[in-house]
């Protein structure tokens, strides 16, 4: 045994060869590198967008379920409270009943006799009645007339004071007329409207009707005008603005 080993011991070596080991490791590190080349570009590559289109619609959203409002609590019944109790009375002996009275006769008062009217002092009375209104009905009418009375002698007191004043204005214009040398068939009149002032001043002089003689119109025009200022009326309650006057050639 020692010989055989020593036999095996002393054998050449052969030395191991490491080529198939180093080009193993280097395919594992090709191989590790694609993957990891592949891996980044599939991270950095865009997702692809993918269109659809809907032909139907969506379908409704399910009804929403009606809530009904819960109903009201019934509130407790109040508590019956204990009904309280009466005590029966003790019966009372009734009393006998007592006899109504009897009612008195009414006494009817006797009807007095209305004393009669005295017919003697009624007349008396509507004859005094009668003969008051008839005097004051008497009396009104003479206050009535004679007011009347008053306001005649008035109107006929200023026709008179009116007359008198304008009898002084036509003397006056009259002694202004020249009708000398005009030639007048008659004793035609002439009615003329003549505006003044109170102090007398004539303010115009218009011819209403003709004499039929123009000559004297003009004539009696002119003097009207010669005239003013016209004399003024004795009491100045009697002035008038205008003042209606006649004239004619042989007055």
């Amino acid at each position: 045994m020692s010989a055989a080993l020593a036999g095996h011991l002393l054998e050449p070596r052969h030395e191991e060869s490491f080529a198939p080991a180093i080009a193993l490791a280097l395919a594992v590190h090709v191989l590790l590198a694609v993957v990891l080349s592949l891996g980044v570009r599939w991270q950095n590559r865009a997702p692809d967008v993918v269109q659809v289109e809907l032909w139907q619609p969506p379908p409704p959203a399910p009804p929403q379920p009606v809530v009904e409002p819960a109903p009201p609590k019934p509130a407790p019944a109040p508590a019956a409270k204990p009904e309280p109790r009466i005590e029966k009375p003790d019966i009372a002996l009734k009393e006998p009943a007592k006899p109504k009275p009897k009612p008195k006769p009414e006494v009817k008062p006797k009807p007095v006799a209305k004393p009669k009217p005295d017919e003697t002092q009624a007349k008396l009375l509507l004859a005094e009645a009668l003969q008051r209104e008839q005097q004051q009905f008497a009396a009104a009418q003479e206050q009535q007339k004679i007011k009347e009375q008053l306001a005649r002698d008035a109107a006929a007191a200023r026709s008179r004071a009116l007359a008198t004043w304008t009898d002084k204005i036509r003397d006056k214009i009259r002694g202004n007329i020249n009708i000398a040398t005009l030639d007048i068939q008659g004793n035609p009149e002439a009615l003329f409207l003549v505006t003044q002032l109170p102090t007398g001043e004539v303010l115009n002089a218009k011819l209403v009707i003709s004499s039929g003689h123009a000559g004297y119109d003009e004539a009696v025009l002119r003097a009207i005008l010669k005239s003013s200022p016209l004399p003024k009326p004795d009491s100045p309650g009697l002035f008038e603005r205008e003042l209606k006057l006649t004239f004619r050639p042989r007055d």
